[in-house]
């Protein structure tokens, strides 16, 4: 198996959680704003720490609410985007991960209409700033995607392995990878036990849930996957499963 390199890094939620992440040594940190205004007010302590000690940064931005809500999706969650996007060139991110759910069994066809036009708006105005867009698969097939993918062909993906193992027989990111491997940009890793609501995305440490995670890995390095992958969960927990997931990425093929 081809060796390939990889970039690993962990959620944060405050500049403290970026620190324990540079302590781990972690060359990024993905992080979390579901506030652009509480975030605006925190970018002073993350140009800080990423000027002395040399971390970057990707973004994951706020959830969209109800995903049938057209208008509140328009005079809400658009808003909040276009705060987000303006304020992530202040520390040179060039990567906005969002969820907007596009399953049919639960998200309606007019909604899922609007939801294409309206990515097709935040990916023109993320690329005035240099930033490329990534839709985070939540309980979407590849099928569910792949008209969203047609009709926009400057949007990416962030694969994340855990959603993939809800609302299924088997983990969809198999058939994602597949479909969609020259889209996948970014990757999203945490373990749950399966299940058939939100509740059940635990977002635990690698090897407490049910996911084939050697399989999964091995399949991207045969994509070529040499790009970002994001541990989803607590910097605490990050510390206690690293080994194991520096383990299972070597056993794979990666080097990191």
């Amino acid at each position: 198996m081809k060796r390939r390199s990889i970039h690993l890094g962990g959620t944060a939620r405050t500049p403290d959680d970026v620190m324990m992440l540079h302590d781990l040594g972690f060359p990024f940190a993905e992080v979390s704003i579901p506030r652009p205004e509480v975030f605006g007010a925190q970018i002073p302590s993350y140009q800080k720490i990423r000027d002395e000690r040399g971390i970057t940064y990707l973004c994951h931005g706020p959830r969209e609410g109800d995903p049938n809500d057209i208008r509140s999706l328009e005079h809400r969650y658009l808003p909040k985007l276009g705060q987000v996007l303006s304020l992530m060139p202040q520390l040179d991110m060039t990567c906005l991960t969002l969820h907007l759910w596009m399953d049919p069994r639960f998200v309606t066809p007019d909604a899922i209409a609007y939801k294409v036009g309206f990515l097709k708006r935040v990916v023109e105005i993320a690329g005035a700033h240099g930033i490329f867009v990534c839709i985070e698969n939540l309980s979407e097939t590849a099928d569910h995607l792949s008209g969203v993918f047609e009709a926009i062909p400057q949007l990416q993906m962030t694969l994340d392995v855990g959603h993939a193992e809800l609302l299924t027989r088997y983990n969809t990111s198999h058939a994602l990878i597949h479909r969609f491997a020259d889209r996948i940009r970014h990757v999203h890793i945490h373990d749950n036990r399966g299940g058939n609501s939100p509740d059940d995305d635990l977002h635990l440490p690698l090897g407490a849930g049910v996911i084939d995670f050697e399989g999964i890995f091995e399949r991207l390095n045969r994509a070529g996957y040499d790009r970002t992958m994001t541990l989803e969960l607590t910097p605490a927990e990050i510390e206690a499963n690293l080994p194991h997931v520096k383990k299972l990425l070597t056993q794979a093929g990666f080097d990191l």
